[in-house]
């Protein structure tokens, strides 16, 4: 499928994206995201592994709209990286705080 990104067109499709993606370690999220293999990548990472470009030639709505449009499940907002998860005993800790000091 032909998209448009940083004013230059390019022919993607699912597959191509995939293996672009294969082994690259997602980043911490806080704007917009793409789910890729049940991964939550940040939009303007994924553009730029893709196209090769650098991240300030291209916007995130280009992204969102490119991989939107090839299947991609994308939206905004912060996505919890599976990793990033406390255990229940860290939870609890953290909860309780620091003992005080004497």
């Amino acid at each position: 499928m032909r998209c448009v990104i940083a004013r230059f067109p390019f022919e993607l499709t699912k597959s191509d994206v995939l293996e672009a993606m294969k082994g690259v370690k997602p980043e911490p999220v806080s704007g917009a995201f793409v789910r890729i293999r049940r991964r939550d990548y940040p939009a303007k990472q994924v553009g730029a592994v893709v196209t090769r470009q650098d991240r300030r030639d291209f916007g995130v709505g280009e992204v969102v709209r490119a991989m939107t449009r090839l299947g991609f499940t994308c939206g905004t907002g912060t996505a919890v990286a599976p990793s990033a998860t406390a255990s229940p005993v860290q939870r609890a800790s953290a909860l309780l705080g620091t003992p005080p000091a004497v």
